[in-house]
């Protein structure tokens, strides 16, 4: 396994999905996670557990929560991997 070489623990606010429509909305936070991820951690190659879509789509697809705490390693060879933190 590659060595860690960054690890954060991010809030992620997702109060801008009520730009898409209601039945949109999980799906456009996955993609907010996503592009945060992409900016903060410098890196393209992200990948995200199962935890943290389990999360988002909670109470369904039209309410995912107004903000997500995630745990974010990027390793040596650039890859990012994300799960949710423990709270």
């Amino acid at each position: 396994m590659a060595e860690i070489l960054k690890e954060h623990i991010y809030v992620v606010p997702l109060r801008d999905v009520k730009r898409s429509p209601r039945w949109k909305r999980c799906n456009t936070a996955i993609k907010d996670i996503r592009s945060f991820l992409v900016q903060h951690m410098k890196s393209e190659d992200i990948k995200l557990d199962s935890t943290i879509n389990e999360k988002v789509w909670e109470h369904g697809s039209g309410k995912p929560p107004r903000k997500i705490r995630i745990r974010a390693m990027k390793f040596e060879d650039g890859q990012v991997q994300a799960e949710l933190a423990e709270e």
